[in-house]
């Protein structure tokens, strides 16, 4: 969620990075599962992306839950541009994405719930003005011209700077949209072992959560267009980290990895400071251009690794970020198949045991390879559909082991491996045929 970080207080030793990262493990029973999905507004008579203001609106969509469910505001400067309760919060990408950050949660079972209460609370909103939402990993026609464009100076300033790094960033920013989970670790080497699983099998997740195969009005050659952004952004903060495969992985090489992005912003006083391209390393030796002489607190630290975007993060949890948006069965469906893998230590282990000869060329190539085809892709000699069929069996057991039925949602993806079809497929199929090359059919199909 893109807010400012409560971190902590100033830093004054470099240890403290690397130990904010370790102030994040907890004993197994200490464990949660904080789900987060991003959606795109419409509005149902004309098919226009949803504003920011107006009557029909983001804002007047937040309005409505102040005053009706008990949200609270969240605000930058006069803008509302978030809500929170109860642990939860509601934030805005910067195309207007409306994304739940959901309450760390001990089941999926309880993740399932909090969906189900946040749609039905959005849609008594938002249907009365006519608008819906999709769960897609990208709009299917919108040009970058159309999108709406969010009040929030983190944006502003990372715009500026997207256009002037790699090929798709704008793209990333105001035109994707995802699902993913936000899991607990024990201790450094837990970490490092669900780090490892986590990135090995992010392709594995791609494919079947695929969601993203129309762009600007047609189909673009990929199963999940969404992903294809992601390896066009800036190559600097993204990607399958292979350090972290690497002898001597551990919290103190991750931190080392961040230091050297070059740096978005500092928060002060309400406003984001430019910084674009500047080092934290200067930052912490007092020498930060856009702040002279002035050294970085540990929520500095919080917000700058939130400027990094592997296809799995580490803070003071890991966050599993492969996967495009998708129907309400799938968004349920993304937790419950990390839960599975991550959660249940004879599952993790076999994970690993799955994916530990890949070579960095391998990870790489099923990375595009599940971009490009879903589940028929392969590379390296390894096939996603076997891959993804051997993960899901294992997830399927570690969910069962937990004994809380949770398994029952991996129905989706089970489906998916019987057909070797997943939503971007049978979308495809349906333009292709009795939807005649139109994408209208396609907002509906789409919505939650």
């Amino acid at each position: 969620m893109s807010i400012p970080q409560s971190g902590g207080g100033p830093i004054e030793s470099f240890d403290q990075l690397a130990a904010y990262m370790e102030a994040g493990c907890k004993p197994k029973d200490q464990w949660r599962i904080g789900a987060e999905h991003e959606k795109f507004g419409w509005l149902t008579d004309t098919r226009a992306p949803l504003p920011y203001a107006g009557p029909r609106s983001i804002s007047a969509i937040f309005d409505g839950l102040v005053a009706r469910y008990g949200w609270q505001p969240v605000r930058e400067g006069e803008n509302v541009i978030g809500l929170a309760r109860n642990g939860a919060n509601i934030s805005l990408e910067p195309g207007g994405q409306f994304e739940l950050s959901g309450a760390p949660l001990a089941s999926t079972i309880e993740v399932a719930a909090e969906l189900q209460t946040h749609l039905d609370e959005v849609r008594s909103i938002a249907e009365p003005m006519g608008v819906r939402f999709m769960g897609i990993g990208a709009p299917p026609e919108w040009t970058h011209d159309q999108m709406p464009v969010m009040p929030k100076g983190r944006y502003r300033l990372m715009t500026d700077y997207m256009g002037r790094v790699g090929t798709h960033g704008t793209q990333m920013m105001y035109r994707t949209a995802t699902v993913q989970v936000n899991l607990d670790y024990a201790s450094e080497a837990d970490m490092v072992q669900k780090l490892r699983v986590a990135l090995a099998l992010q392709p594995v997740a791609t494919a079947l959560f695929a969601s993203s195969p129309f762009f600007e009005g047609r189909p673009n050659g990929h199963r999940s267009w969404r992903s294809r952004i992601w390896r066009g952004l800036d190559d600097s903060r993204t990607g399958m980290l292979p350090f972290a495969f690497e002898e001597g992985m551990g919290f103190q090489r991750y931190v080392d990895w961040v230091l050297d992005v070059p740096m978005y912003f500092v928060y002060r006083d309400g406003k984001y400071i430019d910084a674009l391209g500047q080092s934290f390393r200067d930052f912490l030796k007092g020498e930060l251009p856009a702040l002279p002489g002035e050294r970085p607190t540990l929520s500095d630290w919080a917000d700058h690794m939130t400027t990094v975007f592997p296809e799995a993060r580490v803070k003071k949890y890991i966050e599993m970020r492969g996967a495009d948006c998708g129907d309400q069965a799938h968004i349920v469906a993304l937790p419950a198949f990390w839960v599975g893998l991550m959660y249940d230590q004879t599952a993790l282990d076999a994970a690993w045991d799955l994916v530990k000869s890949f070579d960095a060329q391998t990870r790489e190539g099923l990375r595009v390879a599940a971009s490009e085809r879903a589940l028929a892709g392969e590379a390296g000699g390894v096939k996603l559909m076997d891959l993804a069929s051997a993960a899901l069996g294992l997830s399927h057991a570690g969910l069962a082991a937990r004994g809380l039925g949770e398994e029952a949602q991996l129905a989706p993806l089970v489906e998916s491996l019987k057909t070797g079809k997943v939503q971007a497929d049978r979308w495809l199929e349906l333009y292709e045929g009795e939807w005649g090359h139109s994408l209208v059919p396609l907002y509906e199909a789409a919505s939650l």
